[in-house]
Order: structure tokens, then sequence, then C-alpha cells
């Protein structure tokens, strides 16, 4: 009987006195139970490295080893290896020579493969080696996702039953494309998106139609990927689900619309805001996906430095005064502030929250919507709940004079008040205040504590490596007298649990302003926000964004790269 891979492998591992009968037992059974190869099984229970292991096959099997990454393979063999056969046999073609095709495979000591191929093609067949990840990487960078294919094909192995609507709502029409959206493959069409989009982790869903299909692209740890093209033919129907989903008007297409809707998805409620714009090519979709389940982990599960917890927890004990969360648009203002409402949320406080849009409904919490077109404006709004006896009070966003000078005058009549602000550091909240045309003596009298924000992207741990060019980097950027040398950095190489991005999850990059009696008398006597922020730096020890970042990024939790990304401007 011919000798097969799992075979050469033992023997090899056994002679280099790597492995013991034991093991070799206990990787069969893992094999067996899991249904994979003995190299795979190897590579689980950490018996030994994919490098060791390839260089192990390379020298026992005498097959060269490729890196597909490097390798740029010529289009025209698709027509002699098509993809249907690529992935039936896990193989990767990379080039043709008179009567012979290359190869690349995991496996080469897989007779049949070859012969099946030789079969196929009239050819004889070469092997090289590489891993399977890479061939599977390789296979979909080569062929592609198809996009030429119907609704029914793309969702025929989801299950309606798997998802429900937790609101109910009529659907009174009758129009034929409401009959089209409610046909079984559409909607298995939306709650495949749905659902592939909570297993990755995305925060929106973006659909967007195209001159001749639909994209859908997921936001996973604040950046965009493509995920699925749908034919242009079901756009409408599509689209048209989606509406009745949120209880919006379907015969509206030529104005915006906003909209929400509650799914049960494996037993776990989840939130989806919905924004309609209409394109030159029809409505664009955005979903955004709001798990409460993020806001129960409390602020320590945030990546908040010690330090900055530490006063960002006693701040939110006093019984009265103003904490302002600023940063950019996407920077997780609104995560930290629920996370502390959700925090301060017990039985004797009432709580009172007025928002544009309220993103999170939350149990205990009286919330209100806005609606300027009513006249239901976030001063208008907030000046109703004062009159309703609240404990502590959450405005949104202060976006004007009116809504800054009611804000600041409730956190000095003895209301907890929270709020965000778009300003690129701590100390500028103060000075922003100022310039919106508050007293300065009520800003300074009423600020207790000022947190500024960015969302930085964590390593992936599956695929965490350290660098070796960590003294030459530090040297490029002018930081070698900061840092010591002999600290290393990491990276992620890139593995298919990250998508290849090297990254996994994100977490909070923060600065944590105190306003104590100088900070307040500095800013009586009209000094600078760089003023401010040098004193607190100086005499508090305030960590800034760029140190929060940096000392994250020595820690292994992030790459110098993602520092320089969200900190430019420090």
């Amino acid at each position: 009987m011919a000798e097969t891979l799992k075979d050469k492998i033992i023997k090899a591992l056994i002679a280099s006195k790597q492995l013991k009968e034991k093991d070799i037992q206990d990787v069969q059974r893992l094999a067996e139970q899991k249904a994979i190869s003995f190299d795979k099984a190897l590579l689980e229970r950490g018996l030994i490295n994919e490098e060791d292991l390839l260089s192990l096959l390379v020298r026992e099997l005498n097959v060269p080893f490729i890196n597909l990454k490097k390798y740029k393979i010529d289009p025209s063999l698709q027509e002699i290896i098509p993809e249907n056969v690529a992935r039936q046999y896990h193989i990767v073609p990379l080039s043709a020579l008179d009567n012979t095709i290359t190869i690349a495979m995991s496996d080469p000591l897989n007779v049949f493969v070859t012969d099946d191929l030789h079969n196929i093609t009239g050819k004889d067949i070469d092997v090289v080696m590489s891993t399977d990840s890479e061939i599977s990487k390789t296979i979909d960078n080569y062929y592609g996702i198809p996009t030429e294919t119907t609704v029914t094909d793309i969702s025929k192995d989801i299950k309606i039953d798997d998802f429900e609507i937790v609101s109910d709502h009529d659907e009174t029409a009758d129009d034929n494309v409401v009959d089209e959206s409610e046909r079984a493959p559409i909607v298995r069409m939306v709650n495949l998106i749905v659902k592939e989009a909570v297993k990755q982790r995305a925060s929106d869903i973006h659909i967007e139609p195209m001159a001749d299909a639909v994209r859908v692209r997921f936001r996973v740890d604040g950046v965009l990927h493509d995920v699925l093209t749908i034919p242009k033919e079901n756009q409408n129907a599509v689209i048209v689900r989606i509406k009745i989903m949120s209880k919006l008007d379907i015969t509206v297409n030529q104005i915006p619309q906003d909209g929400r809707f509650k799914m049960r998805i494996s037993n776990k409620e989840i939130d989806f805001r919905v924004s309609l714009l209409p394109t030159t090519f029809g409505q664009k979709v955005v979903m955004r996906v709001l798990d409460k389940g993020n806001l129960s982990v409390g602020l320590s599960e945030l990546g908040i430095s010690e330090n900055a917890l530490a006063i960002l927890q006693e701040a939110i004990r006093k019984p009265f005064g103003m904490i302002l969360v600023t940063g950019p648009t996407g920077s997780g203002k609104s995560t930290t502030l629920y996370s502390i409402i959700n925090e301060l949320n017990t039985v004797d406080k009432n709580i009172i929250t007025v928002e544009d849009p309220v993103e999170y409904l939350i149990e205990g919490l009286t919330q209100i919507q806005t609606r300027p077109e009513i006249g239901l404006t976030f001063a208008e709004g907030l000046r109703a709940i004062l009159r309703q006896s609240p404990d502590i009070v959450m405005v949104g966003e202060i976006r004007d004079n009116e809504t800054a000078d009611i804000a600041i005058k409730a956190s000095l009549t003895g209301q907890l008040v929270f709020s965000t602000l778009h300003t690129n550091d701590a100390a500028g909240a103060l000075t922003r205040l100022i310039d919106m045309q508050v007293e300065p003596f009520l800003v300074a009298s009423s600020i207790v504590c000022i947190s500024a924000q960015r969302l930085c992207r964590r390593i992936c741990p599956h695929c965490k490596q350290e660098r070796k060019d960590t003294d030459l980097i530090l040297e490029k950027l002018n930081l070698t007298d900061k840092f010591k040398s002999g600290i290393t950095l990491y990276k992620g190489e890139g593995c298919d649990v990250c998508r290849n991005t090297g990254y996994l999850g994100r977490m909070c990059v923060t600065e944590v302003l105190d306003v104590d009696d100088e900070i307040r008398n500095l800013l009586l006597r009209g000094k600078s926000s760089d003023e401010i922020k040098g004193y607190a730096r100086k005499n508090k020890e305030m960590a800034t964004l760029w140190d929060d970042a940096m000392s994250k990024c020595i820690a292994g939790f992030t790459t110098l790269e993602e520092v320089i990304r969200v900190t430019a401007d420090e």
C-alpha cells in the first residue's frame, strides 16, 4: 500500500523525537472526532507550528513549497481549470507549459486528485505545496465570488424560522412589489444579510444600488468590507421588505426616510436603525446594528485605561454637575454614555434622555426622540425634562447655544447632566462652550469631567506577531528618545478569523480631564485650551490621546499604524 501523507508526517516526527506514541493516538482521535486531516489536528493540538510542519513536509516529500501571496496567476488558466474543479479538489492552477499543468495543493500525496485532474484536462499534472488557508484565499481572490446568481441560490440554506421580527406591523398594501418582497427567497435574502452582519460583528449594513447590481457592505471595526452582490432585478423587493420591517411608507421613494425594527436572532434581541436615501440608481439603505449586549459589559470593559477609568468613576458618582464625552463621529461616544447610564440605572433614580435619534431602547429610562419639524428640539426637550424632576439627564448632543445654556444651568441646579460635543481633545470642550456664547463662569462652575476619545482597532490574537523592525520604525518617526530601546511592537499577519485585516475588535483610546479649581481659574482668566491641556499634563499627569494610544501599542494591544491613524492630530 502506498504511504500516505499522514504516515510520512508520523515517521518524520518520531524520527526527530518530536512526537510520542500517546501524542499520535491523541491527534488521531481528535482528527476523527472533528473530521479533519491529521496535519490539521497536529496544528490544533499545538504539537507543531505551521512553519515547522511545512519545512518537514517539503524535506520529506521533496516537493517544492510556494508562497501563493507573492505569485501572480495567469487569468487564462481558468479556462483549463474552471472554478468548480478548483474548489472541489482544493487546488490552484499556477502555470501551463506544453502538455503539463502545475498546481498547488496542500496534500501532494493525494494521487486521486492528480489522476482526476489528468483525466479532466488531458494533461500531465505537476505538483507544488502550499497551505490550506493560502489555497482557500487564493481561490477566492483568483476566481472571485460569482455575482450572476439568483436570490434563491444565495439564500437557499437560510431558514426563515431562525428569525423573528419582534414588533408587529400592519401590511395593508397589496402592491405587486410587496407581494414580491414577501416571497420566501426575498425574506431569506434579508435574513441572510442581517444574520451575517451580526455574526461578523458589523456595526452598519450598507445596501447600495448601482447601475447593474446591488452591493452589500458591512462596516466591521470601523472599516467597510464587500460582502455580497444582489441581482438588480431583486433591488426593489429587498428594499420594500426592509421598509415593511421598519414600518415605513413603501410608496415614498423620493425623500429620505428613517425607521427602526427589532429582531430576535438565536434568542437574542437586536435593534436595527434604518436610514433610506434616494440616489441615482435607487434608494440606498444603511442599517445600524444596535446590540444592547455591548452596553451591559460596563465601563471597565471598554478598554479605558486604569487612571482614566478611576477619574470617570468618581465623576459619575457626584450628585450634580456636567460630564462631557467628546470626539468625532464614530468614535464611540454614544456607547460610552449609554454604558455610564446603564451603571447608574437603578430604581431610585429618575433618568431622562433627549436624543436624535434614540439609539438604544433601555428599560428603566425615559427616552425622548427630538422632532424639530414640530418644534421638539434638544433645547425644548430639555426644558420639558427639567419639569419632570429628573436626577440624571442625558442630552444626545450639544449643538447650539440654547441647548448648551439650558444643560449647564440644569447641572448647577441639582441634576447630573451627560452630553457629547464634537471637539478634538478634552480641553477644547471648555473653550468650545465659551465660543457658543456660554458665560465662562457658568462653564467653570458646571463642568466636572471631560473625556475625549477615539476608537482604536485591536490586533487579532489569532495572528499576532512580533515586529522585527521596531527600532527602525521608532527611528523613522523620531521616537527613539521617548521609548527605551528593546521594546517590542506587534502586528497582525492576517488570518481567516480577522478577514486578513490583522485586527479583531476595537478599544477606547481616552484623554480624561478632571476639572479642578486651577483649571477653573485658567478658564476664567481666558487661557487657551492648549494652556489648560499643558497644565493638566504637567500638574495632573493627564495622559493625552497619543499617550494612551502609545501605552496600548507598547502593551501589545494595537499597532503603531493604528496609533498614528487615530491620533494624527496629536
